[in-house]
């Protein structure tokens, strides 16, 4: 019996070069997620022979690494240089997160490796602008960067993992009216829950600026 291609893809719609078998790649992570992809079921996806894959890709872990390095290229921060460095911080933060929001699966794996963030992204390449921006001591700036960092990308882990949504519902979380366990939150309920993360975020670095500006 043939095997079938992801749904809303046809075989040989996609080509068989570096870009095709990074688009079918994507589909297949957001349709099953990354722990199912493997080589060979991307080769039956594209109709080749799994060997041909290997001379544009040298293993599944390229094949995400690629991914991971194409889609963060997509980051665009919206916020405007002439704005204060709060709403420009805030405004990258909800930027990444929209970016993770269009292709949860890979975003959460993404997340999870050390090598994700680069020097030369636009993310990190904005966050050191607005730091720069927010007049912290240039000494300051890597490590309070991979605070930031590692605050925006462990809360839209959480989040795309579903393990935020869960925590909602623990107690003292009021159950449903039979008893049953909490449902879980909307979504307007998890924006509030980001929104209030960020703004704890801004205010402690509010406040960490104003020490080290008091410091001798």
């Amino acid at each position: 019996m043939e095997k079938k291609a992801p749904r809303g893809t046809r075989k040989r719609d996609v080509p068989l070069t570096k870009d095709g078998i990074y688009a079918m790649a994507l589909q297949l992570i957001e349709a099953d997620g990354v722990e199912a992809l493997s080589m060979r079921k991307l080769a039956t996806a594209l109709d080749a022979n799994p060997m041909s894959l290997y001379h544009h890709v040298p293993n599944k872990d390229a094949v995400l690494r690629g991914l991971a390095e194409r889609v963060g290229s997509q980051f665009r921060a919206g916020a405007r240089e002439d704005l204060p460095w709060q709403d420009r911080l805030r405004q990258l933060a909800l930027d990444f997160r929209k970016l993770s929001h269009s292709h949860p699966k890979l975003m959460a794996y993404s997340f999870a490796r050390a090598d994700y963030v680069q020097p030369e992204d636009p993310f990190w390449q904005g966050l050191i602008n607005i730091l720069s921006a927010a007049e912290l001591p240039a000494s300051d700036i890597p490590r309070v960067a991979a605070s930031l960092c590692a605050v925006f990308t462990g809360l839209l882990v959480s989040e795309l993992t579903g393990a935020l949504q869960r925590w909602t519902t623990l107690p003292p979380a009021p159950a449903g009216p039979d008893g049953e366990d909490a449902p879980s939150p909307a979504k307007d309920v998890i924006d509030a829950m980001f929104n209030c993360a960020l703004d704890a975020t801004i205010v402690g670095l509010e406040s960490h600026i104003a020490r080290t500006r008091k410091e001798p």
